[in-house]
């Protein structure tokens, strides 16, 4: 399958680690310029490290920044497009969950940061790739929700609610951004990455045994769909949510 995505450049957010990091290294891959972005520039430069080492000769950048920090956000994009021409790949990625428990318990500090990563962050990104570069040569969007936009769950309630509305805002961004811009969305199941820890770190061979594939996902699970997402196989997909999930969402209510 062709990508046609050589040359092209990738802003990756959350790119230091799990499914961002797993991302970044499978466009690498396929030959694309990959501008990583996270908190931590330590973390950063050694994922650009392991890409590099991976892939010789590939456009690495790794620039810090607060996903929701507007000024900080706005000067990665610049960076990018200094370096590498253009963005022409946005990862919506960045994602934050700092309540566990019922949503009746959960701070406004807490709920506040919640809708700051997960759903404005959306928001901010997009303007700024829109206005810097894809207005002008049109490109492709990739936000990463959650299968818990779309079902209840005990403990995350409100990180779901924020990932609901990624599920939206890819529908509304694809409609008005068409047709320069392609919008899809991902939305994964259970995948072993450090935000997930909690949901599976002591418990994974059980929850895998429930699983239609029989496992839980990993990064790298996620990161194929995102490469198809970005490249010329979806030239005519746009406004969509793809569950990767191991067949969790299909299980039968009742045993």
């Amino acid at each position: 399958m062709r990508t046609g995505l050589e040359g092209k450049t990738a802003l990756i957010t959350g790119a230091s680690r799990g499914i961002g990091k797993a991302i970044a290294f499978a466009l690498a891959a396929e030959g694309a310029n990959v501008v990583l972005s996270s908190r931590k520039q330590e973390g950063l430069d050694a994922a650009a490290k392991e890409i590099e080492a991976a892939h010789p000769g590939a456009g690495v950048l790794a620039k810090a920044a607060h996903v929701g920090d507007a000024d900080a956000a706005a000067a990665c994009v610049e960076a990018a497009v200094d370096t590498f021409g253009a963005v022409d790949v946005l990862v919506n990625n960045a994602g934050t969950s700092p309540h566990f428990g019922p949503m009746v318990d959960i701070t406004p500090a807490a709920a506040e940061k919640t809708v700051q990563v997960n759903q404005f962050a959306v928001v901010l990104w997009t303007q700024l790739a829109w206005k810097r570069s894809m207005k002008e040569r049109g490109g492709s969007i990739i936000n990463i929700a959650s299968v818990g936009g779309m079902i209840t769950e005990h403990g995350i309630g409100y990180y779901n609610t924020t990932k609901a509305a990624v599920i939206h805002l890819t529908r509304q961004f694809a409609m008005e951004l068409a047709p320069r811009v392609r919008v899809n969305c991902i939305a994964p199941g259970l995948v072993k990455t450090a935000l997930a820890r909690a949901l599976w770190e002591n418990n994974e061979e059980q929850i895998g045994k429930h699983m239609p594939l029989g496992r839980l996902g990993e990064p790298e699970d996620i990161a194929g769909t995102a490469v198809f997402l970005a490249g010329e196989a979806a030239s005519w997909m746009t406004g969509q949510t793809l569950v990767v999930d191991g067949g969790a969402t299909i299980r039968p209510s009742i045993a």
